[in-house]
C-alpha cells in the first residue's frame, strides 16, 4: 500500500483563501469556548460569591 501523503508537493503552498477560512474556523471555536467557559464556570461562580457563599480568605460566613 503506498503512502499518500508522499505523493504530495512540498512546494506547493495553499490558496490565501484556504489559509484564511481555516484561520477564521480556529478562531470561531476559540471564541465559542470562551463564552462557554465564561457562562458555564465563571458566571455561575461569581453568583455564588455575591449572593454569600464564601469570604475572600476562604472561610464560610
Amino acid at each position: 500500500m503506498d503512502n499518500p501523503f508522499k505523493k504530495i508537493l512540498h512546494n506547493e503552498e495553499l490558496p490565501e483563501v484556504l489559509k484564511d477560512k481555516v484561520l477564521n474556523d480556529v478562531a470561531m471555536i476559540k471564541l465559542s469556548i470562551d463564552m462557554a467557559d465564561l457562562f458555564v464556570v465563571k458566571y455561575p461562580s461569581a453568583i455564588v460569591d455575591l449572593i454569600g457563599g464564601t469570604e475572600p480568605n476562604g472561610k464560610k460566613k
